[in-house]
């Protein structure tokens, strides 16, 4: 039995109410996390989003934005407290078929070099590394760069 399966969390889009339980994450998971703008423009702009909540409390998220027949997913992220756990790639499973059911040929994303767990989650889905992107992220020491990813849809 998985440890998802333990928690019984549920999907529901994100809405603006959440960002304030939402802000509360992110710098706990994050040393450079996204702003509130952030969130709300994306919100605003349409993406799609989705939320996993436990007993009404949000423990991950992520924002997935669709461009033609490409799903770009620009944010996955699961509370500190419930990492471990499946819960990324049942999200990100989510999000697969959020991006198949808008008729999207192919996903990218970026992840930080230096993010080895989140690489190896996507890599064990079948995402491939496409190119480097060369002091994408802000950094103690300047930049770092970002694995640019892919996977045929």
């Amino acid at each position: 039995m998985s440890e998802v399966s333990k928690i019984q969390p549920k999907f529901r889009p994100m809405r603006l109410d959440d960002l304030d339980e939402i802000m509360a994450i992110e710098p706990q998971i994050y040393p450079y996390p996204w702003t509130r703008g952030n969130f709300s423009d994306s919100l605003n702009s349409g993406y799609q989003t989705c939320v996993l909540v436990e007993q009404e409390k949000i423990i991950a998220y992520a924002l997935l934005m669709m461009v033609l027949d490409e799903a770009h997913l620009l944010n996955l992220s699961v509370a500190k407290s419930y990492q471990k756990q499946g819960l990324g790639r049942f999200l990100l499973e989510h999000m697969l078929q959020i991006a198949k059911d808008h008729q999207a040929a192919n996903m990218f994303l970026e992840v930080r070099q230096s993010n080895l767990s989140a690489i190896a989650l996507y890599e064990s889905i079948g995402f491939n590394e496409m190119a480097i992107r060369r002091a994408y992220y802000p950094a103690a020491n300047g930049r770092e760069d970002a694995v640019l990813m892919g996977l045929a849809l």
